[in-house]
């Protein structure tokens, strides 16, 4: 990015931190239980259309917003806007749902990966269990944004290089779109939300944290599903899977069908250490200790097929499941957390590892959209496979500074009585269970015993990203809710398997604990594991 760029945008972001840090006076936590429900008609639904909400009812640079939509759908008002832009060349949309009775509360969903399309917040959260009744349906209102640009399908990473949507994208839009649809919600209902929560997985799991650490006033409680709380280390770091698949010009990379090679011997080693076959490595420290690597070595360390690696291969797999030092830090780390791929990870499909050494899969296509448009402004004579993270530290440095949460701390959200619910899958292919588990013990370093008194984090064995051997869902809404609001902290708390089919599930334990088979009973059903340490 430009230097002249990169300072504006820092200038904004400094002159804004008390602002910022210090949240919405309108929105402070009111004590006692929440008000009598408010109700909405269809008419006044409809009177909603052009509402103008003015820029100083929202706490961050905009040229205000107004309501667009206002549509009735059943039993609820489906309100669309948009926040208008300083300077940037595009507005920022956002949705807010108003039931016809409403309960006091509000839900604000998180994006998934670069946002750049409109979430509207009219369905299921992240990981809720198949069937269960939509926040919406039980009289919540919701809302959602587009994270403060549009863009295409993917990872666009052209918006990065205009300073406004990069903040909006990194730290703002959660806020702007909180503010936004308060001030709606207040001319819609006469009152605005007493109890506050937010919800999400991936970036959306990112926002979540951002919501509670950046916006400690305006959220009771958040409930982060594997979060991308460290875009910038991710993205950037992912030049450990580049360099990797191309050891010995590309003798490194793993092929679908040798990946699959690797991920069944390593079932075949620790699936039934936690007393069952059922295709879940539950016990991943005891697999670790178990699985050896070089069971899977060609003969001789020469290629000679799908049904086994060659020593090129390996020392690829070695340079992913081992953490990696950058060599500099990106807001307090400098680790670029290792791959789950010896622990149950797939690495198939969407998050595989492409088609070729010089046509890779996922974690390439991050590196290459966030160093071209982050760090290099869009130049069209970029190379990602050349590229260089210690050619570009200053500028990686104050990438992380606007997208990541990863040193933002906790403290005023703690102080505040809010809450937070962390999750994470042991086999997500595309951000390891271990980034989050070093979000975990940064937290551990700063609160100690304290931390147990607001968050609670559970790794979720089978579980990948959104998807996996075992689709994880459980009751995140209604365990923060009660939490937060009744402070019965969360325990017993049970996830389901939303896969086809499956009719299965599985204690969550908190971390470090996990679940394993007493002998007895199905092993279908949650109440034959027990949760245990180490």
């Amino acid at each position: 990015m430009k230097p002249s760029i990169g300072r504006a945008l820092m200038g904004i972001a400094s002159a804004l931190a008390l602002v910022v840090g210090a949240g919405s006076a309108a929105t402070a936590k009111p004590g006692g239980p929440p008000h009598e429900p408010g109700s909405l008609t269809p008419d006044a639904c409809a009177a909603l259309v052009g509402h103008e909400i003015p820029e100083r009812a929202i706490d961050l640079p905009t040229g205000g917003a107004s309501v667009e939509t206002a549509e009735w759908a059943d039993d609820h008002c489906e309100v669309t806007g948009w926040i208008r832009a300083v300077s940037a060349p595009q507005d920022m949309q956002f949705q807010v749902n108003l039931p016809a009775a409403w309960n006091g509360r509000a839900l604000q969903f998180g994006g998934g990966g670069f946002d750049g399309s409109l979430v509207t917040a009219t369905g299921t959260y992240t990981a809720q269990p198949n069937g269960t009744p939509t926040a919406l349906d039980s009289g919540w209102v919701t809302l959602g944004s587009d994270g403060g640009h549009q863009g295409d399908a993917g990872f666009d990473g052209r918006f990065q290089t205009d300073p406004e949507l990069l903040m909006n994208y990194g730290q703002w839009s959660v806020k702007k779109a909180h503010d936004a649809a308060w001030h709606v919600i207040d001319a819609a209902y006469g009152a605005e939300p007493t109890w506050s929560y937010f919800i999400g997985g991936s970036q959306g799991g990112h926002e979540a944290l951002d919501a509670a650490a950046r916006y400690p006033k305006d959220y009771d409680g958040v409930v982060a599903n594997y979060p991308a709380y460290n875009v910038a280390m991710m993205h950037i770091g992912a030049v450990t899977f580049r360099d990797a698949l191309l050891i010995d010009d590309g003798a490194g990379w793993l092929s679908p069908a040798k990946t699959q090679t690797l991920t069944d011997a390593v079932y075949a080693a620790c699936d039934e250490l936690d007393g069952v076959a059922d295709g879940i490595v539950s016990n991943v420290v005891g697999c670790d200790e178990t699985f050896e690597l070089a069971n899977v070595r060609c003969e001789g360390g020469v290629d000679t097929g799908d049904d086994c690696l060659s020593d090129a291969q390996l020392r690829a797999v070695r340079a992913m499941t081992t953490d990696d030092d950058l060599g500099f830090e990106i807001e307090g780390n400098s680790i670029f957390a290792k791959s789950a791929l010896l622990q149950g990870a797939f690495y198939q499909g969407f998050a595989g590892f492409g088609t070729g050494p010089y046509d890779q899969g996922l974690q390439f296509q991050v590196l290459d959209a966030t160093s071209r448009y982050g760090v290099s402004d869009g130049d069209p004579d970029h190379d990602t496979f050349a590229f260089d993270p210690a050619d570009h530290t200053e500028r990686i440095q104050e990438l992380g500074e606007i997208m990541d949460v990863t040193d933002v701390s906790l403290n005023r959200f703690r102080a505040y009585g809010g809450k937070v619910i962390l999750t994470h899958g042991t086999i997500d292919d595309f951000i390891t269970p271990h980034n989050t588990v070093q979000y975990y013990e940064r937290q551990q370093e700063q609160f100690r015993h304290r931390l147990g008194g607001f968050m609670k984090f559970y790794m979720v064995p089978g579980w990948g990203h959104g998807q996996g051997a075992f689709q994880a869902q459980y009751d995140g809404l209604g365990a923060i809710v009660d939490w937060v609001e009744d402070g019965t902290e969360p325990a017993g708390l049970v996830a389901s398997d939303g896969n086809a089919g499956a009719d299965r599930t599985r204690p969550m334990c908190e971390y470090p604990a996990w679940p394993e088979y007493d002998g007895e009973g199905s092993p279908d059903d949650a109440g034959a594991f027990r949760c245990v340490a180490g």
